[in-house]
C-alpha cells in the first residue's frame, strides 16, 4: 500500500512537461547537497541539543514536510505573476496557457488535505455516537485501512509537490529553481519563529544551523540557473 501510494503521488506531483530540464549532474550535486546538508544538521543537534529532544527534531521534519506545500500554495502564484510579468509581452500568454498542471496539482494536494481531515473527523463522529462495538470496530478497521495508505500518499504527495514545486517546470523550466530560493529562505523564517529564537550552540553553530540551508540551496539553484542557460539556452526571459 505504501508503494502504491508513492506511484500515485508521484504521478500527480511529478508530470514532467515539454518545458522540463533533465540534467543527471544537477540531480547529483542537489542529492549530495541534501545529504550534507541533513548529516551537518544532526551533528549539530548531537554537540548542542535541541528543545524537547530527538523527539522535536522529529516533529519539526513532520511540520516542514507539510509547510513547504503550503507556503507554496500561498506564495508561489505571487512568485509565478511576477515571473510572468517579467517575461516578454509576447511570451506572456504562452506561458499564462500551461497554467494547467501546476494548477491541477495545486487542487489536488488540497483536495487530499480536505479528503485526510474529513476522514478524520468523520471517524471520531461516528466512533463518538457508539452504534454499538460490532459498528465502532468496523469503522475503526477502516480508518486504519484508510490511513495506512492516506498518510504515506500525503507524506509523499508533500515531499513531491515541494521537489517539483507542483510542476511549475510544464509553465517555464527555471520556476522550480527560482520557487525553491524563496521556499527555502521562508521555511528559515518560520522555522525561527516557530521555535522561537535561534538553536543551542555558540553563535557560529547557531548562524550555520540557521543559514547554511538557505545559502546553500540558493548556490545549487542559481548554479542551475546557470547551467540551463550555458548548457541548454533555458533563459528566464524566453
Amino acid at each position: 500500500m505504501i508503494r502504491s501510494a508513492r506511484r500515485r503521488a508521484e504521478a500527480i506531483f511529478n508530470r514532467p512537461g515539454a518545458g522540463r530540464v533533465e540534467d543527471r549532474l544537477v540531480t547529483q550535486v542537489q542529492l549530495w547537497r541534501a545529504v550534507a546538508g541533513a548529516v551537518a544538521s544532526l551533528l549539530l543537534i548531537y554537540a548542542y541539543g535541541a528543545d524537547d529532544g530527538w523527539s522535536g527534531v522529529a516533529n519539526d521534519g513532520v511540520v516542514k514536510l507539510i509547510l513547504a506545500p503550503l507556503l507554496l500554495i500561498f506564495t508561489g502564484p505571487l512568485v509565478l505573476l511576477g515571473f510572468i510579468r517579467y517575461a516578454p509581452a509576447d511570451q506572456r500568454r504562452v506561458l499564462r496557457s500551461r497554467m494547467a498542471a501546476p494548477l491541477k496539482a495545486v487542487g489536488w494536494y488540497v483536495g487530499i488535505l480536505v479528503g485526510v481531515g474529513l476522514v478524520l473527523a468523520g471517524s471520531a463522529l461516528l466512533l463518538k455516537q457508539n452504534y454499538g462495538t460490532l459498528l465502532n470496530g468496523l469503522v475503526a478497521l477502516a480508518l486504519l485501512i484508510g490511513l495506512i495508505w492516506l498518510l504515506p500518499f500525503l507524506a509523499f504527495a508533500s515531499a513531491y509537490a515541494a521537489r517539483y514545486a507542483f510542476n511549475t517546470s510544464n509553465v517555464h523550466a527555471a520556476l522550480p529553481a527560482v520557487l525553491t530560493v524563496v521556499l527555502v529562505w521562508e521555511l528559515m523564517l518560520c522555522s525561527v519563529a516557530l521555535d522561537g529564537g535561534l538553536p543551542h550552540g555558540p553563535p557560529a553553530a547557531q548562524w550555520c544551523a540557521i543559514l547554511g540551508g538557505p545559502v546553500s540551496v540558493t548556490a545549487v539553484a542559481l548554479w542551475e540557473l546557470h547551467r540551463m542557460r550555458t548548457r541548454h539556452g533555458v533563459r528566464i526571459r524566453t
